[in-house]
């Protein structure tokens, strides 16, 4: 197969990927871009099988941030189109556009990911691996820069979650479409059907292992501008495991 930069794949919304109202839930489409990420790697010859086998390292997902226009339902065929950014020392960024049938845009995402050594779990730096883009792209699917969340100080405890085997993926950590569930599950069903999510950003900040129990915590003091903080903090050590900013608009 010819490498390419801009890679493309076709997704059909089946029905374990909606939610109550039949459309797309956010944790499906976070696994999405997950699956059409490492598809993408692996044209380019560094996929998850490809980095394990020859340098014992995994990408791991540290911010992204989604911008939803439209929420695809139950049936739709979606294209997912995705492409990665020149690299930096350590860290490595990656663009999603999200297209119905007809071809409009309906989401747009920018990621940035690191490379993890799986047997020490530390961060390696991003020429630690062999990896040359058939050509550099300098589009962003969302003209930002992603930084870090600034911490609130109007928390409040939602839940107690602890990791098992569902949430966990192949890197045997918190798998980071979970962390959107897990932010979602912080409200009523009559509050999903009153609002929808327009925009939702998460730091991943620290691992969060099988046994680990999350404190899920969050602020409403800033529901007025349709803005809401969401985290998740670790009981054992009172660690910030993620830290998110979702935004949402009434129906």
């Amino acid at each position: 197969m010819e490498q390419t930069a801009r890679y493309k794949k076709n997704y059909h919304v089946d029905l374990g990927d909606v939610d109550f109202k039949k459309e797309l839930r956010l944790s499906t489409l976070y696994n999405y871009f997950q699956d059409v990420a490492n598809l993408a790697a692996e044209n380019l010859g560094v996929g998850i099988n490809q980095l394990l086998e020859n340098y014992g390292v995994a990408f791991v997902l540290i911010r992204i941030r989604v911008d939803i226009i439209r929420n695809p339902k139950l049936d739709e065929e979606i294209t997912i189109e995705t492409w990665p950014l020149k690299p930096g020392k350590l860290e490595f960024e990656r663009d999603y556009l999200v297209y119905d049938h007809q071809g409009e845009v309906i989401a747009r995402a920018v990621s940035v990911w690191v490379i993890m050594d799986l047997k020490k779990r530390r961060l390696k730096r991003s020429d630690a691996i062999n990896l040359e883009y058939p050509e550099l792209i300098e589009d962003r699917a969302i003209d930002v820069s992603l930084g870090k969340i600034k911490a609130t100080e109007n928390l409040e405890t939602a839940y107690h979650k602890t990791i098992g085997y569902s949430d966990i993926d192949f890197n045997g950590h918190l798998n980071n479409s979970r962390y959107v569930d897990y932010m979602m599950d912080c409200f009523q069903l009559a509050e999903h059907e009153k609002y929808h999510t327009n925009s939702i950003e998460v730091n991943y900040l620290n691992e969060a292992l099988p046994g680990d129990t999350l404190i899920i915590k969050k602020d409403l003091s800033s529901l007025g501008q349709n803005l809401i903080v969401v985290e998740g903090v670790r009981e054992s050590d009172e660690k910030v495991v993620f830290r998110s900013q979702v935004k949402i608009e009434e129906n």
